[in-house]
């Protein structure tokens, strides 16, 4: 008769059931005497037979309450494999199953919130909302979820919890931001920041903060979102050797104070501040990089050009010419005015280029602001024209008479286009300047923005 009972179980079969309680009501009694694994009520809630369930628990209600090898009720195998209908008989037939343990100190809730099982998980919840409070090895169910990467279970219960719930730390400290921001869960993280009243610093029991979470972890793709979102909300690090180390000191500070309070929200216009500092500053730093390359290579030809002039120098000295001597240079002699305009030319680029890589190297503070890089720039323009005219008038001295004319037409329609293109960046980087210099006139006299109490 077990071995039929075991078997109706398995298909579900509520007729075989009854026959079985009608030849021996005492049956039931009988197979959950040693709390073995597959005991029919086990069975049918584990494979979602809710009718056979419901004839067991109307007619034998305590049976809900009996445990398998593992002090699994019925109840923790229903909500781990998501039978809503079966939690809720079982619910309905013993209501003190919901706090019940199993063997790992998980209640049912725990089981549904890791599997996933949402429809679950409000069943439990509105059916007992203390069970969300039970702790597993001193972690809540919201750590679970954060582990397990439930999100949209966490959200549900993250909205039904108090300020202490959803701050509550594990034997390590550690709330469920840390545990996010350790695992890089991006839309976890943003669920907690904006959704929750997470503390944003709370430290774990290494003085830890989520941001000094992240940066002593490895680094990826997904590092630059996460900082973003937590200096948004006011998060810092304690320790300033890792991420925000690398702000200015100045806004790192106005951050440390914005924030001496977790649960104080700093200012809009200091993470604006912040945002727009880094942009800066990386952006400065590529032009002034690229602009000691440039000058350096410049720098290097005008040199090769001065000691080297195109025809090259005399070998041999004249006794009566005094323009002939030895190491002079040709082009002094066959054409002086070109000459000039060569060394003219070629000293302005050499100085120029020199002055720039000079500035650069000097480390003064003013040359961080925009406005002395584009001095820089205009000095850089000034260069790279001068070698142009040099280069021309060394193939003007290198070309033979009959290409002559061929090629000076070639090179004034070079020049044009050169002389236009010049032309476009001055006045593009010029508007480019006004245009800065009036935002922050304006901006001066507007004043701060303040939108739902936060000031831009």
């Amino acid at each position: 008769m077990e071995k039929l009972l075991y078997e109706a179980s398995l298909d579900g079969n509520s007729t075989a059931l009854l026959i079985l309680l009608q030849e021996d009501p005492l049956i039931l009694d009988r197979v959950t005497l040693h709390n073995n694994d597959d005991m029919p009520l086990h069975v049918a809630s584990m494979l979602g037979h809710i009718e056979f369930v419901k004839e067991i628990v109307i007619r034998k209600p305590h049976l809900a309450m009996e445990p398998d090898s593992q002090r699994r009720l019925p109840l923790h195998i229903a909500s781990a494999k998501g039978h809503v209908e079966v939690v809720k008989a079982l619910v309905s037939a013993s209501p003190e199953t919901c706090l019940a343990r199993d063997r790992d100190g998980r209640n049912p809730l725990h089981l549904a919130a890791i599997k996933g099982r949402y429809d679950v998980v409000k069943e439990l919840v509105q059916a007992h909302p203390h069970a969300a409070r039970a702790m597993v090895q001193q972690e809540t169910i919201l750590h679970l979820c954060v582990k397990r990467n439930q999100l949209e279970i966490l959200k549900f219960l993250a909205e039904r919890g108090d300020h202490e719930f959803v701050n509550s730390k594990d034997a390590d400290g550690n709330n469920i931001l840390h545990l996010a921001v350790a695992d890089k869960q991006i839309e976890t993280i943003n669920l907690l920041l904006l959704d929750t009243t997470i503390e944003v610093n709370a430290t774990n029991t290494n003085g830890d903060t989520p941001m000094d979470i992240l940066a002593q972890g490895p680094r990826d793709v997904k590092d630059k979102q996460i900082i973003q979102s937590l200096t948004r909300a006011g998060a810092f690090e304690l320790k300033t050797e890792g991420f925000l180390g690398e702000v200015p000191q100045k806004f790192r500070i106005k951050m440390e104070l914005d924030n001496s309070k977790y649960n104080k929200k700093p200012s809009l216009r200091s993470h604006l501040k912040i945002k727009d500092s880094n942009n800066d500053d990386d952006w400065l730093d590529k032009k002034r990089n690229t602009l000691m390359v440039v000058a350096s290579l410049i720098a290097t030809m005008a040199f090769q050009a001065g000691t080297n002039p195109p025809s090259g120098v005399w070998q041999d000295g004249s006794t009566t010419d005094p323009n002939r001597r030895a190491g002079y240079a040709v082009m002094v002699y066959n054409h002086p005015n070109l000459y000039h305009v060569f060394l003219v030319c070629n000293t302005v680029g050499f100085v120029s280029t020199l002055s720039i890589i000079l500035l650069l190297i000097s480390g003064l503070p003013f040359l961080k602001h925009r406005v002395f890089l584009w001095i820089l720039m205009v000095i850089m323009w000034i260069a790279t024209s001068s070698m142009s005219i040099t280069y021309w008038v060394s193939i003007s001295v290198l070309t033979p008479k009959p290409e002559a004319r061929t090629f000076r037409n070639v090179v004034n329609g070079i020049v044009l286009v050169w002389i236009g293109l010049m032309s476009l960046l001055v006045m593009g980087h010029s508007f480019q300047l006004m245009n800065f210099f009036s935002k922050q006139t304006y901006r001066r006299k507007k004043g701060p923005i303040v939108i739902n109490n936060a000031e831009i």
